[in-house]
């Protein structure tokens, strides 16, 4: 289909060409809405083999759609496909036409993957305390400062229960899982929730990456973060007791794309967030892992300790960091991480 016809079709019926023919009343060009139209297209019919529509695509799906192109074009064009339907996600979500971006997180991952070490932005721990002292939302304050004091996924937070928090004094009665008996002052990240998978009586719509669960010391800061957020935190939808839910959508459980947007709008606030941008440029729940494991790493000099508590996978860390939590890990996660507040 040409561009012309396409910005004549109904938008109601055809998303693509409702897109296509927002962008050009933004005033992008012949040659953009065309680029846009070839890729948008052709994802369409990809989709529609397997019975769906770009509304009804989720995460998988649009992943899959990315490992089809692998093979056939360069990475940096499956970078350059990656990017456009995360745009038209994107502008479809905010336009209330789809309820999210299931592209959010397909593109971090295709950051990753093309470029496993990119230059990302050198934020300093002062810049930010900045950035933080500008975000006065309790719930957007308490996610973007457990990511950073954390290290933990967008997708891995949104996981988190009520359980998983050992909060004294929080003013939301909870019972702490058996794991965190003992050791107060902790957030427990298991690594068995899957997307799709009924875990602690709820299916969710985020996994958790890592290869082993974690538990991960909650600073003074954190903890004075995590009381004011559970003091004004909705009643959860869901009897798994979520510890981030929407206060915009009344006690629904956070996902990954309403994390990044959150981020998004806080980071496009400072400068630090450009529609189209990529890893080296904005600010992500992603850079904020970048961000923790760098800092943390610099100021320790232990790299078993920041890779215990990001998770990542390795023998020698879990022999020696999963039976000494409460001595090596807390007291060099305390003795170092950087005060945001």
């Amino acid at each position: 289909m040409s561009s012309d016809s396409a910005a004549d079709t109904d938008g109601d019926g055809d998303p693509v060409a409702y897109f296509l023919e927002d962008i050009t009343y933004q005033g992008k060009t012949d040659r953009t809405r065309d680029a846009y139209e070839r890729v948008l297209r052709d994802f369409e019919e990809y989709l529609e083999g397997r019975g769906l529509d770009p509304a009804a695509a989720n995460h998988r799906d649009c992943m899959a759609y990315v490992h089809d192109l692998r093979g056939n074009v360069a990475e940096s064009t499956v970078a350059t496909y990656a990017s456009y339907l995360h745009r038209f996600y994107d502008y479809m979500t905010r336009a209330g036409r789809f309820e999210d971006n299931p592209m959010a997180l397909v593109l971090e991952e295709i950051d990753e993957s093309i470029n496993t070490d990119p230059a990302r932005r050198d934020i300093s721990v002062p810049e930010m305390r900045g950035f933080v002292d500008g975000v006065a939302h309790p719930l957007a304050c308490a996610v973007i400062l457990t990511l950073l004091k954390t290290g933990m996924r967008a997708g891995e937070l949104c996981n988190l229960d009520t359980r998983d928090l050992h909060l004294p004094e929080s003013p939301v009665e909870t019972t702490p899982r058996a794991r965190l008996q003992g050791r107060p002052r902790s957030l427990y990240v298991d690594s068995a929730p899957a997307r799709g998978a009924v875990y602690n009586g709820e299916r969710r719509d985020a996994a958790n990456k890592r290869k082993r669960a974690t538990t991960i010391p909650v600073d003074d800061e954190l903890a004075r973060v995590l009381r004011r957020w559970l003091a004004v935190r909705p009643d959860p939808v869901s009897e798994a007791g979520p510890l981030f839910v929407s206060t915009s959508e009344w006690g629904r459980r956070l996902t990954p794309d309403m994390v990044h947007h959150t981020v998004a709008e806080y980071a496009r606030e400072a400068g630090w967030y450009r529609e189209g941008g990529g890893p080296e440029e904005n600010v992500t729940p992603h850079y904020f892992r970048h961000f923790f494991t760098t800092h943390l790493r610099d100021r320790t000099g232990d790299r078993g300790v920041v890779k215990y508590l990001r998770g990542d996978v390795a023998q020698d860390v879990i022999d020696t960091y999963t039976h000494d939590w409460g001595d090596r890990v807390r007291t060099v996660y305390e003795a170092n991480i950087y005060s945001l507040l």
